[in-house]
């Protein structure tokens, strides 16, 4: 009995060392493997750097798949590199080839999958590539266009304002407000209107005044728009004749009055013009302010360009930019022929 139970112990440590001999030598192996491969990928690096990019893909693609319980380590990385320069010799097929035999193993490999979709996405004839361009850029593009449009609205609501009372400043009798309209159109005249979105974003902080993108962008524009309406007011006012001013008050209305029922609607046919002229203008300028991390219509056609290098997103925001000012000329100039036909009657 005691025999029989010594030689089946016997036995079983004979197995249990047999199992830990074959672990050891699976352990060694794939250590050896791993290390043969870690050479390989070495070797490929260093041979691509010489320039000899076939060579390289054929050490890269060398490197064999690792069991069913190995993780994705040197394989996939060869595997993607030799894609890689694949793409960059415009061998698409082979690109693809390779990439799906990475997947064959590992189909999960995210890196994988997306470079897939970019080879094939390369494989396209140009105008279909052109057109997906178009289709993938045009949402984001509308969506930077509507903030450049509402820049463009509420500065056309401020600056008229903003300059109607400076030019009446500009043209009144009291001294301080008169200089002190000077100075606000000799400033913002003179200075260039990027300089004064770059003073009031970067600069008032260091007053203590932080403003966000969009205010900061609506009183740049505001205030330099405001300073080339006054003029272009003021110079209409003063193109009427002082006497019709003048045959106001002596019919009992104010300064206020005769400028607001008699002088002011006289101006319309005289500034619509180069008013006009501003607010086209406008819309042009409002791309500066993507300067102080305003994400309208320019700042997202930089920011598309810069993530894929493709021309075709400038091209569609000229095209945008075309549509708003060519809009807004028709406007204007209909306004000008209603104000016209108006003034005949």
């Amino acid at each position: 009995m005691i025999t029989k139970l010594d030689s089946i112990l016997r036995s079983v440590v004979l197995a249990t060392l047999l199992v830990l001999s074959l672990f050891a030598l699976g352990a060694q192996a794939a250590q050896t493997a791993t290390e043969n491969a870690d050479a390989l990928m070495r070797k490929a690096n260093n041979v691509m750097v010489t320039g000899d990019l076939e060579a390289a893909i054929d050490l890269y693609l060398q490197i064999p798949a690792p069991g069913p319980n190995g993780d994705e380590g040197q394989f996939a990385s060869s595997r993607m590199q030799a894609a890689r320069l694949k793409f960059a010799v415009k061998d698409f097929p082979a690109a693809i080839t390779i990439i799906e035999e990475l997947l064959a193993v590992y189909p999960d490999n995210i890196e994988a999958l997306q470079f897939r979709d970019s080879v094939e996405e390369a494989m396209l004839p140009q105008w279909k590539r052109l057109l997906n361009d178009t289709i993938k850029f045009v949402p984001h593009l509308l969506k930077g266009s509507l903030m450049t449009l509402l820049l463009v609205v509420f500065t056309m609501v401020i600056s008229p304002v903003g300059g109607l009372l400076i030019a009446l400043g500009r043209i009144g009798n009291i001294r301080a407000i008169n200089r002190l309209c000077w100075f606000i159109i000799w400033l913002f005249r003179g200075t260039p209107l990027l300089l004064q979105l770059f003073f009031i974003y970067y600069g008032l902080p260091a007053l203590g005044i932080t403003l966000k993108p969009i205010p900061a962008a609506l009183i740049g524009l505001g205030l330099n728009y405001s300073a080339y309406l006054a003029e272009i007011i003021r110079s209409g006012i003063q193109s009427i004749d002082q006497g019709q001013m003048e045959a106001a008050e002596a019919m009992g209305m104010s300064n206020w009055q005769a400028m607001r029922r008699i002088i002011i609607p006289q101006t319309y046919r005289v500034i619509l013009p180069p008013v006009g002229n501003e607010f086209i203008a406008l819309i042009k300028d409002t791309a500066l302010v993507s300067t102080i991390a305003m994400v309208e219509l320019m700042r997202t056609a930089d920011q598309l360009f810069n993530a894929s290098f493709n021309i075709t997103v400038l091209g569609l925001a000229a095209v945008i930019y075309l549509i708003f000012t060519t809009v807004f000329t028709f406007a204007f100039e209909r306004l000008e022929d209603r104000v016209g036909a108006y003034e005949k009657r």
